[in-house]
């Protein structure tokens, strides 16, 4: 099913962090450890005043630095944390194996669903997941910490190595539907979803643009209905058609009708999808319009905000799967 995606559209692209050099004579401070690893400095700091995980040396006058041990250290419970172990096991198992057992004793098959990490003394902020893979747990916790490199690490390593369906399913879609549900609980977390939602919309951006079109291709026309701000989906669509060798043309947050029937005419599309969250913005669109044109294209429905009753010949996807199949079907000529 379709998550219920945050209510965020600005778009912004994370650098990764550059490697910063480390001597054991002299140390890295927080700032330059949290560069080389991707985290926010805050992380750091809370890895070392609850789980020990911390800089060892110390000089009389001077700021404690990080020394090689305690990056190897840090490197193991971060790799564990974002691939979903609870930060208690992955301080356990970074401060107690080895370098190259750590990582065999505690961290979680791929593609399981975590374990739900217990509460801890002092009310630890996590976002509640539901199923999923045990990387939505790490996006979470990535998200939580504000570390936009790691969230984006984490998508693109499992793009690379899942594809856009399994990821959005297993991953993203939790994800989002958690940190939705933490909002409605708590009327906190606005920065969460700008941080999630810019870095899922630059990693399924990235997909998207990758793909070599054929010449004389006809774009999938993807857009939001008059008046609706949710676009997270939609990008999930462009990569997953991307992924099948189908282009596509991505024209945003509310499209007026016009500018939608004008778009299809000048690309030729032969399909085009509009998605409504939200049921007000869907009783807007008149998808009678595109249906009259010369030559009329597919017209692909998607989210919960569709009425009951759906003009005809238009087809409402309940799923991304079911929509990457629809309209790479109608790019070409299938249905």
């Amino acid at each position: 099913m379709w998550p219920q995606p945050p209510k965020i559209g600005v778009v912004s692209d994370s650098s990764a962090p550059f490697e910063v050099p480390v001597t054991p004579d002299v140390g890295l401070t927080v700032a330059a450890v949290a560069r080389r690893l991707g985290v926010a400095p805050a992380t750091l700091r809370t890895w070392d005043r609850r789980y020990g995980i911390g800089p060892s040396g110390h000089s009389a006058g001077a700021h404690r630095r990080y020394s090689v041990e305690d990056l190897m250290r840090l490197e193991i419970m971060r790799a564990l944390v974002f691939d979903g172990c609870s930060p208690a096991d992955a301080a356990r198992a970074a401060l107690e194996a080895d370098a190259g057992l750590a990582r065999e004793s505690v961290e979680p098959d791929r593609g399981v669903a975590a374990p739900t990490e217990r509460g801890r003394a002092g009310g630890g902020q996590v976002v509640p997941i539901h199923g999923g893979a045990a990387q939505a747990r790490g996006l979470s916790r990535a998200a939580l910490a504000l570390d936009s490199p790691a969230v984006r690490r984490i998508l693109k390593e499992s793009l690379n190595t899942r594809g856009t369906v399994w990821t959005w399913d297993n991953i993203i879609s939790p994800v989002l539907v958690g940190v939705g549900e933490r909002f409605l609980s708590t009327g906190q977390g606005i920065e969460i979803e700008h941080i999630l939602s810019e870095g899922v919309v630059g990693a399924l951006r990235e997909v998207a643009e990758s793909l070599v079109e054929p010449f004389g291709s006809r774009p999938i026309i993807l857009a939001a209905a008059p008046d609706e701000l949710h676009t997270l989906p939609l990008h999930a669509v462009a990569a997953g058609l991307a992924e099948r060798g189908v282009a596509s043309r991505m024209l945003g947050a509310r499209v007026p009708l016009d500018a939608l029937v004008s778009a299809v005419a000048r690309s030729g599309s032969p399909a085009v999808m509009v998605w409504a969250h939200d049921r007000i913005t869907g009783d807007y669109l008149d998808v009678h319009a595109l249906r009259k044109m010369k030559s009329a294209p597919s017209v692909v429905l998607g989210g919960p905000g569709w009425p009951g009753a759906l003009p005809d010949g238009a087809v409402l996807t309940r799923d991304l799967t079911e929509a990457v199949t629809r309209l790479s079907n109608a790019a070409r000529g299938f249905i």
